[in-house]
């Protein structure tokens, strides 16, 4: 399939999807005319990917994956992955523990009439 139709069926854009190719974590293939083409399997790669983004993974460290971690499109944790995940855990509770400590400090500065409590979001 063609760059624009894996895009509508995964709902990334045709320049993501290409900056996934380059890093080297999908598998096209170039036709005649130099146009990228993916077979069926690509679908779930790019949502895989996608999904890998937007829980914080960098390119490069998503090309570091088992590679079961691209076969499908699930919420499930291949066994393989689970040390990345756990790993990618223990760092955003740093940064939020981090970060409460500078909220803390900065709360700590203000006037009491203008402290402001905390409120999860």
């Amino acid at each position: 399939m063609n760059i624009g139709e894996l895009a509508r069926r995964t709902g990334s854009s045709a320049r993501s999807i290409r900056h996934y190719d380059k890093a080297g974590l999908l598998a096209s293939h170039r036709r005649d005319n130099g146009y990228r083409d993916f077979d069926e399997v690509a679908v779930p790669q790019v949502m895989q990917v996608a999904r890998m983004i937007r829980l914080g993974f960098s390119l490069e460290e998503i090309a570091t994956f088992p590679r079961c971690m691209l076969r499908q499109v699930t919420d499930a944790i291949c066994p393989d992955a689970l040390a990345v995940h756990r790993e990618r855990l223990a760092e955003v509770e740093r940064q939020l523990f981090d970060l409460a400590r500078v909220r803390e400090r900065l709360m700590s500065m203000l006037p009491p009439n203008e402290r402001v409590p905390h409120e999860p979001s």
